[in-house]
């Protein structure tokens, strides 16, 4: 599977130049990068959200775990749902959606620090940053370099996942230096010169080709024909590619064609795998869902399922779905005996991200007149502002896990289930969201309504 996130056509920086020299920023302590923001955001007013009080009383710390990243990737969990049911909202319920709001949370956190005004409050409070400490606030480069970190380093013989950042800017300007050198160092977002002034679509296919070939091929053209435009300053690109084997793996031996059920009573038949194993799973009788958890290899990163019980539409879980709801199926999950059926499937997303932020409160940023973004460019311009942002994902799910190309032979034929042993058939439209396990990060999240498309 592989995902990339986010082109903002817009701005933010620094204030004076400075430069640090960091060998490895996976070791690196804050004094090492002092990153100071132009402009310092205080709430006195905080208070739980979305179930912040209940999830810290039942939450624990994983050891080994710096408080401060684990706080963050809570709050990007937070994000990620009230993101999650904006954008469902916005689509016809027939639609299949992914994306990651991890990687949609990153690169507008890097806005933060050039951020002044009501255009920070609305970064603060759209992104759930104004739940964290003012010291990880403060320091939220920092911490987002650790949450990296953390996530990025699971790379194992059997699974891989890779970030990769860049910074694209107008060729004739000059930018802050301290914003480069810090976004370099953090972020691995060196800036590539581009003409978009004289050439924006040369720019745009230069881009292009570069996402292309951070994801194996398969993202291309994230940023759409006109994406680009003269009056672009920057364009901030994070690329996502993850790549993963089941621990447990489907024999393709068990694929048979089966009916799926889609939103609309309407069935297709899709390739359907099956396996018989032990899983963590629960069922939650208050919310009408039951929840299945599948390793990749390595246990560092898994798929959570959920899939609401028989004449339950997905539309009333999406609309009771809370950050702390969802954390409370995973903590109920326990290993049992489970058959699984899981259709095997494939699926593209792409949508504006600037639309669902506006409609949650990001307004000013996408402003000419209201943003507030200044020291991006060493003139210190404050005409600067995001005009626009892309996302576009890819996932394929098969008897491997995700991504792998392999071929199964595939015949019509009926199924039994077995007798005296609990039953995961996902055979209408579900959730899923893939996470890191430790930290609880979702780090992708969808929903599968129509596998057959």
């Amino acid at each position: 599977m592989y995902l990339f996130v986010a082109c903002l056509l817009g701005a933010w920086a620094l204030a004076a130049p400075q430069h640090y020299v960091v060998e490895d920023i996976c070791t690196a302590k804050p004094r090492d990068i002092p990153v100071n923001p132009i402009c310092i955001y205080r709430n006195p007013e905080k208070k739980p959200q979305d179930g912040e009080g209940q999830e810290a009383e039942k939450d624990k710390i994983p050891g080994f775990t710096n408080p401060r990243v684990w706080e963050l990737s809570r709050a990007n969990s937070r994000f990620a749902v009230v993101f999650y049911k904006y954008l469902a909202s916005s689509k016809d319920n027939r639609e299949n959606i992914f994306m990651s709001p991890l990687s949609i949370s990153t690169a507008f956190a890097m806005t933060k620090l050039g951020a002044c005004g009501d255009t920070l409050q609305q970064l603060m409070e759209v992104f759930r940053f104004d739940t964290i400490s003012e010291k990880t606030s403060d320091q939220i480069h920092f911490f987002f370099a650790k949450l990296n970190c953390r996530l990025y380093k699971k790379a194992n013989k059997s699974s891989e996942l890779v970030s990769a950042n860049r910074l694209f800017g107008e060729k004739s300007l000059v930018f802050n230096d301290t914003y480069q050198n810090i976004s370099e160092i953090v972020y691995g977002a060196k800036l590539w010169p581009l003409n978009f002034k004289e050439k924006p679509e040369l720019s745009r296919r230069i881009i292009n080709e570069w996402v292309a070939n951070k994801t194996e091929g398969r993202i291309t053209e994230v940023i759409p024909e006109g994406g680009i435009g003269d009056l672009t300053i920057l364009v901030l690109v994070n690329a996502i590619y993850f790549k993963g084997h089941w621990k447990s793996q489907f024999p393709a031996s068990n694929t048979k064609l089966d009916l799926f059920h889609k939103t609309n009573d309407e069935t297709c038949r899709v390739p359907v795998m099956y396996q018989e194993s032990r899983f963590r799973h629960a069922f939650a009788p208050q919310d009408k869902v039951q929840v299945l958890e599948l390793p990749y290899k390595g246990d560092d990163i898994t798929m959570v399922l959920v899939l609401p019980d028989a004449g339950i539409p997905l539309l009333a879980v999406e609309q009771d779905l809370t950050s702390e709801k969802l954390q409370g199926w995973i903590r109920s999950l326990s290993e049992i005996s489970l058959s699984v059926f899981l259709p095997r499937f494939r699926i593209e997303d792409s949508f504006s991200v600037k639309e669902q932020l506006r409609k949650m409160g990001l307004e000013d940023l996408f402003s000419p007149e209201n943003a507030r973004l200044p020291g991006i460019i060493a003139e210190g311009r404050t005409d600067l502002y995001v005009s626009d942002a892309f996302h576009k994902a890819f996932l394929e799910v098969n008897e491997e896990g995700s991504e792998a190309a392999a071929a199964t032979a595939v015949t019509i034929s009926g199924r039994s289930f077995p007798m005296n042993r609990a039953i995961f058939n996902a055979n209408r439209p579900f959730l899923l969201f893939i996470r890191e396990a430790a930290l609880n990060t979702i780090i992708f999240m969808g929903r599968i309504t129509d596998p057959c498309s």
